[in-house]
């Protein structure tokens, strides 16, 4: 028998028209599952944006810090809250297990493989990242389907069964030029690697800036094959 909340998931999902996935429907999800709702942030561009968008909305914020992320994304970090006036809940990797793979491995062993850089991933993302949404029935995301060619079909509203909850993306259909105008209009805080070419913005020792005609993605992970430039937290079904 299917739970209570993926049925929710397919009733929302059959009510909402083409179309109906503007900034109204946050406010829809906040009202129906109050206190149950959480966003995910980075300080990327986008997320700044979902950021401003549910700002006065009954929905909880949290980030995950690696302990690998860049001096200038901490800035934001204390820039948003002072801005956006929201509580912005940490998470952070088990110290035991994180002492253990890095004791065992090395502090740089994301770079020898695949699987190292992956294994590196799930101590300091994934697993936090189930903890964050333990508890909460609506994930909201600020994913764009430029930036991966693997999000290009992911629908706006979506059934996550790894975590057993309601994902929605708002602005998964905007372009590049849609956020920028968006966070310069509102005066929202950013980081400011995105003025130095860095679009995808992860780990410090994992990211580095795009050249010209390079694809978004191309700045993470960039030793990797492209069809592998995943780390775990928003695997498409």
């Amino acid at each position: 028998m299917e739970n209570t909340l993926k049925i929710e998931f397919y009733e929302l999902f059959e009510k909402a028209s083409e179309g109906a996935f503007n900034d109204g429907f946050l406010e829809i999800l906040a009202s129906r599952f109050p206190g149950e709702v959480i966003f995910s942030t980075s300080f990327s561009y986008e997320d700044q944006v979902v950021t401003h968008l549910i700002k006065n909305l009954n929905i909880d914020i949290f980030t995950l810090d690696t302990g690998r992320l860049f001096e200038q994304t901490y800035e934001t970090w204390t820039s948003s809250r002072a801005f956006f006036k929201k509580n912005i809940k940490a998470y952070y990797p088990d110290p035991e297990s994180l002492q253990q793979f890095v004791s065992e491995n090395g502090p740089d062993s994301f770079y020898q493989s695949v699987e190292q850089r992956k294994a590196c991933c799930n101590i300091r993302k994934v697993i936090p990242l189930k903890k964050a949404l333990n508890g909460y029935k609506v994930w909201i995301t600020g994913l764009r389907s430029e930036h991966s060619a693997g999000r290009k079909e992911m629908p706006q509203l979506e059934w996550d069964p790894d975590h057993q909850i309601i994902k929605f993306h708002p602005i998964l259909h905007w372009t590049t030029e849609q956020v920028a105008d968006y966070v310069k209009t509102n005066h929202l805080p950013y980081n400011h690697l995105h003025k130095k070419g860095f679009v995808s913005i992860g780990c410090e020792p994992c990211t580095r800036a795009i050249k010209e005609g390079e694809d978004f993605r191309a700045g993470r992970w960039w030793w990797e094959d492209a069809d592998k430039k995943e780390c775990g937290l928003h695997v498409h079904q």
